[in-house]
């Protein structure tokens, strides 16, 4: 009788002797592992408001003339930018020669309910980008803006044209309506008035929910049983726990801001119409005519290429380059092939315009 399942039980049990002994290893090196750290680059506290604090990473002597501040996005935690040694953007930017700060936007809580983008972009970013230059007395700094925090430098520089020297934009969103925009799709049919009226901060846990159903196999099942290949890999288990330990330690969203942000970007795009104002003011992508470099992850679906391709057709720069990664949304800071690639060719970039 023919069937499409074969099972040859010689492999079956050997496969199933496998698994006990990885499963028995893997309990042994639970048992006896740490917290897996991140974040172990050098690095000083040279600013600090509220919950925000502004890291500079030390240990390397910068050859780098402007100071390059890195804009996080709200969402999740700082550190994919310095998850281990071996796959640290920061690290390799440091060793390329720039001179690195970053601001850590912290966790807010109910006093951060009301904080609007204004206090964000308006408030908090540029005093972060004051406190910078006054450091290294410059009328102008290098803002690195990822993600979210591409997208609140655009609004930034084109706010504060003077006090930006090279703005460049990494898995950035312009365009938060393209067709293959799954994550686009969920927002624009949200009632976010009642949403944030109802939960006021928006907590970590529901976000990272949302976040993980966008590919619900692969991010919820298939990386859990693909776990059970590297349980007797004590060095793999903890890179696969560190990793977990980023994607959960998340802070919640201030309310007023997640408000808005959902309105105005993902639901009226008025960022690529020019109807977006921030503080009152109107936010024209024309008015950003630093030299500006784009990149993004082919593989992101979080935010598509199509999305940060935008930028071109609007951005009001005549020094405009964009870079395309063979990667994921993550994969961009952290995998082997962004190490070699990602950091030189920004430096690169930053050298040929000092």
């Amino acid at each position: 009788m023919y069937t499409p399942l074969r099972i040859d039980p010689t492999r079956a049990l050997a496969d199933i002797n496998t698994f006990q002994r990885k499963l028995a290893a893997g309990m042994g090196h639970l048992r006896n592992m740490r917290e897996p750290d991140y974040a172990n680059t050098p690095r000083e506290l040279v600013y600090s408001e509220d919950k925000l604090k502004v890291w500079h990473f030390t240990g390397t002597a910068p050859t780098s003339k402007t100071p390059l501040l890195i804009v996080y996005a709200l969402v999740n935690t700082v550190w994919m930018t310095d998850l281990q040694a071996d796959r640290s953007m920061v690290r390799n930017l440091l060793e390329q020669g720039e001179d690195v700060y970053l601001i850590d936007w912290g966790y807010p809580d109910g006093a951060d309910r009301w904080l609007t983008l204004d206090d964000y972009i308006n408030g908090y970013l540029d005093r972060c980008v004051d406190a910078v230059r006054r450091r290294h007395d410059l009328d102008a700094i290098n803002l690195l803006g990822i993600c979210q925090g591409g997208a609140f430098s655009l609004c930034y520089a084109a706010l504060h044209r003077d006090k930006v020297k090279n703005l460049i934009t990494m898995v950035t969103p312009v365009d938060f309506q393209t067709p293959d925009n799954m994550l686009s799709h969920w927002c624009r049919n949200l009632d976010v008035d009642l949403f944030v009226d109802t939960m006021g901060n928006i907590p970590a846990g529901l976000m990272n929910y949302v976040y993980l159903t966008l590919k619900p196999v692969r991010l919820n099942q298939q990386k859990y049983i693909g776990m059970v290949d590297i349980l007797d890999n004590p060095v793999e288990l903890e890179n696969f726990l560190r990793m977990e330990r980023w994607i959960f330690d998340s802070p919640d969203q201030a309310g007023e801001a997640f408000r808005q942000f959902i309105k105005d970007f993902y639901q009226g795009n008025k960022l690529i119409k020019g109807t977006l104002e921030i503080g009152g003011q109107r936010v024209d992508l024309g008015e950003v005519t630093q030299p500006v470099l784009n990149i993004f992850a082919e593989q992101d679906h979080l935010v598509p290429p199509d999305a940060s391709r935008a930028l071109g057709e609007h951005v009001g720069s005549s020094d405009y380059t964009q870079l395309a990664f063979k990667g994921g949304h993550i994969g961009i800071y952290v995998s082997g092939r962004a190490q070699r690639e990602v950091p030189p060719a920004i430096h690169q970039w930053l050298r040929a315009r000092q």
